[in-house]
C-alpha cells in the first residue's frame, strides 16, 4: 500500500490549508507529538519549532491528525476486503484513494460490504437479476413478457408479479447503494431536511418539560445546538416521536432524475423501484447519517460551550494563601464549621446551629467568634446552597472585624467531592459534611486546585453534557484541565496528587509517586530531584519541570516557568552582566541590559528569550485575575423576595447558546435570555459574558411553579416604547423569552433589536 503512505504525507499539506498554517509548522508539531510531547509543552516550550503556535492550533492539529490517520486505516481495510473479493478495479481503487470523508468511502464499500440476507439477495438466488438488468436499460420491451421467462415454482417464483416484484428488489438495492444518489440525496437533507416532534399520546404530563416541542417542526440546517440536543432527549426518554426529512416527492423526484431514461413501461418499472428504494433502503438509511452528522454538530457546540466554561471557571481569581473559615450552612442540621491554616490544611470543625429550627444566634455566635480568635482567621467562605444567604447574614450580624472578608462560594459539585475515593483518601475519619465544608473553603484559596478533584460533569457549568458524545466530551475537558493547570504552574511540594496528575507528562501513577516520594524523603529541594522519583525518566521529566515550581529552592529559576533546558542561557546572561541570576529577576535595570539577540541560536530563538525575559520579570506569576469581594443584594434571600422590576446584582455561573444564568443568591439561578444580554444584537453569549462576571440585572418574571427567574442586562427590559404601541398588553405578554429560545423568545429578540 505504498499509494497509501505518500496519502499520510499529505495529511501535512491538508492541515496546512485547512488550518491555513504552513506546512513546516504543521509537520513539526505532529512530529513533537508522536514523540510524545505534550500539548502545554509545545505551546510553552517548542516555539522555535511550530512557529509560536497556542495551545488550540496544537490541538487541533492533534484531532485533525488523527482523524486522517483513522481515515486511511480504514482505507486500507476496504481496499483489503474488496481485493480479496477480487473486485477492485482501478477505477474503485482510484475513487477509494482519493475519497476525503468517512461517508465518501463508506458509500464506495456498500456494494461490496458483506451483508446480512437481503430481499435483492434473495431475488438473485432465485435467478431474477438478468431480468432486473434488461429492466434497468429501459429499452422498448415489455417487462411483463419478459418475467415470464422466469417464472419457475421451484425457485418459488410463482407467477410474473413475483419475477417483477424480484426484479424491482435488485433494482432498489442498486439505487441504494449508488455512491452518487445517496451523496445526492445526502445533500438535499442536509439542505432542505425538516425536524419534526410530536407529543405520543397519552405522556402529556409526563412530558410537560417538553411541552414546546409537542408539535414542532424546524429545518434541520438551522436549528440551534441546544434545542436538537433538547428534542432528541425527549426522544430518548421516549416522550416525542422525532422525524428528518425533505418533502418526499421532491427526494423521489431527485432519484428519479438520476435513474430515469425513457416513457416506457420499463421506466415505470424502475419507477416502482425508485419509491421502495427511498422508504424502505435510502430515508431510514440518509435520515440516520442526518441524525449522527447533526448530532455531531451540536456535540462540538455544546463540548466547546462546557470548556469555555470550564476554563473560566478553572482560571476564576484565587483569594490565596490565607487563614480561613469555611461554612456549609444548613437548617435542620446545622451548618458545619471548618478552619484551614494558611496551606488549606484542616486544623479544627464544629457544627453550629444559627438557622431555623434550632436558631441558637448566640451559641452560634460565641462559637464562630472563638474559632476566628483562635485560628486568626482571615476570611469565612459561606457556601450557596441551601441556608447560604441565611447564614451569611448571621456571620455579618456578629460585627466581626472588618479585616475578616465574607465570600460566598459555589458549592456545585462539593458533595460530590465529599463522597468520592479522593475525599476518603485526604480525610478518612471525618464525615461528607466536613469534607464537603473543606472544599467549599479551599475553592475560595485556589478554584483550580480544588476543582480539579472533580468529575467536570458535576460542577453546573455545561450544556445538555450527559446527551454529548462521552468520549469527545471527555477529551475536551481533559485538555481544558490540562492547558489550565499548567498555565498556572503547580507548587511541587504542596500539590495534591490529583493536582499533580494533570501537569504535562506525568499522569496518575507518576504524581502517586510523586507524593509518595515527598512523603518519604521530604520537600523537593530542586526541580533535579525529580529524577530520582521511581519511574520518571528523562522525557517525562522534560515535559513536566518547566511546569513544576519550588519556592525558597537551591536553584531561584526553579520558582519560575524558565525550563532547566534553559538555565544555562540565564546564567550566561547573568554572567556576560557580571552579576548573579538573582539580581536578573530582582532588577530591571539589569534585565533592560540584556541583548537578547545575543542569546539566539539554533535551539534557542527570539520567542523562548522573550519568555524567558518576561519570567526573569516576574518568576512564577500567576495568570489569573485577583480576587474581589462580590456581595449579594441585602433582603433578598428567597424566590419570594423577588418582585418584577428589581434591579439586583448577580455573579454569572453558566453560559449556553441561549442565554446566560446569573445567581442573585435566592437559591435559584435565574435565566438572562440571549435577547437580553444586551441592547444590541447578540449571536454569541460567551462574547458578551464571563463566567464568574460580576453584573448587573433587572427581574422581568419570577414563576416559582417552575422555579424559573427571568433576568434581563438592558437597559430598557421592558421594552416601555414597546409599550406604548396600541397593541393589547396581554399580545405582548406572550412574546416573553423562554429557556429553550422557542419562537415567543425570537420575536422577544427581534424587538430588542429593532426596537419600535
Amino acid at each position: 500500500m505504498a499509494t497509501l503512505k505518500i496519502l499520510r504525507m499529505d495529511h501535512i499539506s491538508i492541515i496546512a490549508t485547512e488550518l491555513s498554517l504552513r506546512p513546516q509548522q504543521v509537520a513539526s508539531t505532529i512530529s513533537l507529538l508522536d514523540e510524545g510531547a505534550t500539548v502545554p509543552f509545545i505551546s510553552r516550550y517548542r516555539k522555535e519549532r511550530t512557529g509560536s503556535l497556542d495551545d488550540m492550533a496544537v490541538t487541533t492539529i492533534r484531532d485533525r491528525s488523527q482523524q486522517l490517520r483513522d481515515l486511511d486505516k480504514r482505507r486500507e481495510a476496504i481496499l483489503k476486503s474488496i481485493k480479496e473479493q477480487e473486485k477492485l478495479t482501478p477505477e474503485l481503487e482510484k475513487a477509494i484513494l482519493s475519497a476525503e470523508t468517512m461517508t465518501k468511502l463508506e458509500d464506495l464499500y456498500l456494494p461490496y460490504k458483506p451483508k446480512r440476507k437481503t430481499k435483492a439477495s434473495i431475488a438473485r438466488e432465485k435467478g431474477l437479476e438478468p431480468l432486473a438488468t434488461e429492466i434497468v436499460k429501459q429499452h422498448e420491451i415489455d417487462p411483463e413478457q419478459a418475467a415470464r421467462a422466469f417464472v419457475d415454482e421451484e425457485k418459488e417464483v410463482h407467477n410474473v408479479e413475483d419475477a417483477l416484484q424480484g426484479a424491482r428488489d435488485i433494482i432498489a438495492e442498486q439505487i441504494n447503494e449508488n455512491a452518487d444518489i445517496r451523496s445526492k440525496l445526502r445533500d438535499l437533507f442536509k439542505r432542505e431536511g425538516v425536524i419534526s416532534s410530536k407529543l405520543i399520546k397519552g405522556k402529556e404530563q409526563e412530558a410537560a418539560k417538553y411541552k414546546d416541542y409537542f408539535d414542532w417542526q424546524e429545518p434541520i440546517s438551522k436549528i440551534p445546538s441546544h434545542r436538537l440536543l433538547a428534542i432528541r432527549r425527549g426522544e430518548k426518554e421516549m416522550f416525542l416521536l422525532v422525524d428528518i426529512s425533505p418533502d418526499e416527492d421532491g427526494a423521489i423526484n431527485a432519484i428519479e432524475q438520476e435513474m430515469i431514461r425513457a416513457n416506457n413501461k420499463a421506466a415505470d418499472q424502475v419507477k416502482i423501484a425508485v419509491k421502495d428504494a427511498y422508504k424502505r433502503l435510502l430515508k431510514p438509511s440518509i435520515e440516520t447519517e442526518i441524525r449522527l452528522d447533526s448530532k455531531k454538530g451540536a456535540d462540538v457546540d455544546a463540548i466547546g460551550v462546557f470548556a469555555e466554561n470550564l476554563k473560566q471557571l478553572l482560571m476564576a481569581a484565587p483569594l490565596g494563601e490565607k487563614n480561613l473559615m469555611a461554612i456549609d450552612p444548613g437548617f435542620r442540621t446545622g451548618c458545619k464549621v471548618v478552619c484551614l491554616d494558611r496551606q488549606a490544611n484542616l486544623q479544627e470543625f464544629a457544627a453550629v446551629f444559627p438557622n431555623e429550627p434550632q436558631k441558637d444566634v448566640y451559641g452560634s455566635g460565641e462559637t464562630i467568634k472563638h474559632l476566628i480568635e483562635k485560628h486568626r482567621i482571615e476570611a469565612i467562605a459561606i457556601g450557596n446552597g441551601t441556608a447560604g444567604r441565611e447564614t451569611e447574614q448571621f456571620i455579618k450580624s456578629l460585627g466581626l472585624p472588618a479585616t475578616v472578608m465574607v465570600a460566598m462560594v459555589n458549592e456545585s459539585g462539593a458533595s460530590v467531592y465529599s463522597a468520592s475515593e479522593v475525599a476518603r483518601e485526604e480525610f478518612p475519619n471525618e464525615d461528607v459534611t466536613v469534607r464537603g465544608a473543606v472544599s467549599i473553603g479551599r475553592r475560595l484559596m485556589d478554584p483550580l486546585a480544588e476543582l480539579v478533584k472533580i468529575d467536570p460533569k458535576s460542577i453546573g457549568v455545561g450544556q445538555y453534557q450527559h446527551d454529548v458524545d462521552q468520549n469527545a466530551l471527555r477529551q475536551s475537558l481533559d485538555d481544558v484541565v490540562m492547558n489550565c493547570v499548567n498555565a498556572v504552574g503547580v507548587e511541587l511540594n504542596t500539590a495534591s496528587r490529583q493536582l499533580l496528575t494533570y501537569v504535562s507528562g506525568l499522569g496518575p501513577q507518576l504524581a502517586e509517586n510523586i507524593v509518595k516520594h515527598r512523603e518519604e524523603n521530604g520537600p523537593f529541594k530542586s526541580r533535579a530531584a525529580l529524577k530520582k522519583v521511581a519511574r520518571l525518566g528523562d522525557k517525562a521529566y522534560e515535559q513536566a519541570a518547566g511546569f513544576l515550581r519550588i519556592r525558597n529552592g537551591k536553584n531561584e529559576l526553579d520558582q519560575s516557568a524558565v525550563h532547566p533546558e534553559r538555565y544555562k542561557t540565564v546564567e550566561q546572561m547573568a554572567s556576560d552582566l557580571g552579576c548573579e541570576v538573582r539580581d536578573l529577576m530582582s532588577r530591571s535595570d539589569m534585565r533592560n541590559r540584556i541583548e537578547l539577540k545575543n542569546y539566539v541560536s539554533e535551539e534557542v530563538g527570539l520567542p523562548t528569550l522573550k519568555d524567558i525575559l518576561d519570567e526573569l520579570d516576574k518568576p512564577g506569576r500567576d495568570p489569573r485575575d485577583k480576587y474581589e469581594v462580590f456581595s449579594f443584594a441585602d433582603g433578598v434571600n428567597d424566590m419570594s423576595d423577588l418582585k418584577t422590576g428589581m434591579e439586583l446584582p448577580g455573579i454569572v455561573t453558566n453560559i449556553t447558546k441561549f442565554g446566560a444564568f446569573v445567581d442573585v443568591g435566592v437559591h435559584q439561578d435565574g435565566l438572562v435570555h440571549i435577547s437580553h444580554l444586551s441592547d444590541s444584537f447578540v449571536s454569541d453569549p460567551a462574547a458578551v459574558v464571563k463566567l464568574q462576571q460580576k453584573v448587573k440585572v433587572t427581574v422581568t418574571e419570577v414563576d416559582p411553579a417552575r422555579k424559573r427567574i427571568s433576568l434581563s442586562m438592558k437597559s430598557d427590559p421592558f421594552g416601555k416604547t414597546l409599550q406604548k404601541s396600541k397593541k393589547p398588553r396581554q399580545e405582548r405578554s406572550r412574546n416573553r423569552p423562554d429557556a429553550d429560545g422557542d419562537l415567543q423568545a425570537k420575536l422577544a429578540m427581534l424587538k430588542g433589536k429593532f426596537g419600535k
